[in-house]
C-alpha cells in the first residue's frame, strides 16, 4: 500500500554532518560492509559546515529519511501501543522479529518533499550523571511542518498485520518520527494512496 505522510510539526535531522562520526558509527552497526558507503555518501556533509549538528541525509541533493526509519517507527509505537490492551499491537508476540522480516518499507531513500526552507532547531540537552545534572545544547536541521514523504508498505500477511500497520499510522499523529518527539516534533497525519 502507498502512503503520504504530512507532517504536523517540524521534523529533526538524525544524522551526524561530520562524516567521520557517521562513518565511524555506520561502520558497528552496518550488516556488511557494502552498504557502509552508501550511507556515507548520501550523508551529505559538506551540506552544513557546523560538525555538532544533525542533519538530514541527501539523495540528489534532496533530503531523505531511510526506510529503516519508518521501521523504527513502527517498532517504537508497537511497543508503546502494545502496553494499552485494547489494541491490536497488544497481541503481536515478538513485534520486532514481525516488523523486521515481514514488514517491508520502500524505496531505501524516502525523498522529504519541503514545504518551505529548511530551519534549524537548537534545545538544551539534560542528562542525570554520578557528577550531578549536565546540560548541553542540540543543533538539528529541521524540515518545516506541511513537509510530506510517500512510500510504501508491504506486508507478506496482509490479513494478519495490517490491523496493526494502521494503527501504528494513527499513532503518528501522537508521537513522531525523527529526534526530539517527545516534544512532538515529527508527528503527522497520513493517507493511504493505493
Amino acid at each position: 500500500m502507498k502512503i503520504r505522510l504530512t507532517f504536523l510539526e517540524p521534523v529533526l535531522g538524525t544524522w551526524p554532518s561530520n562524516e567521520n562520526v557517521a562513518r565511524d558509527f555506520i561502520a558497528s552497526k552496518a550488516p556488511d560492509a557494502s552498504t557502509i558507503e552508501d550511507e556515507i555518501a548520501a550523508l551529505g556533509a559538506d551540506v552544513v559546515a557546523d560538525k555538532g549538528m544533525t542533519v538530514f541525509p541527501r539523495a540528489n541533493g534532496c533530503p531523505v529519511l531511510y526506510d529503516y526509519q519508518i521501521k523504527g517507527f513502527f517498532k517504537d509505537s508497537c511497543g508503546m501501543l502494545a502496553r494499552v490492551k485494547s489494541t491490536k499491537s497488544s497481541s503481536l508476540k515478538a513485534y520486532k522479529k514481525i516488523i523486521d522480516g515481514l514488514i517491508f518499507v520502500e524505496p531505501r531513500h524516502i525523498p522529504i518533499s519541503v514545504n518551505g526552507e529548511i530551519g534549524e532547531c537548537q534545545r538544551p540537552l539534560r542528562a542525570q550523571t554520578p557528577q550531578g545534572e549536565r546540560v548541553s545544547l542540540a543543533n538539528s536541521e529541521e524540515v518545516p511542518a506541511g513537509s510530506t514523504i510517500e512510500f510504501e508498505i508491504n506486508m507478506l500477511d496482509e490479513k494478519a498485520h495490517l490491523p496493526a500497520v494502521m494503527e501504528w499510522l494513527d499513532y503518528g499523529r501522537l508521537r513522531g518520527i525523527g529526534q526530539w518527539r517527545n516534544s512532538g516534533k515529527g508527528r503527522f497525519t497520513y493517507e493511504v494512496l493505493e
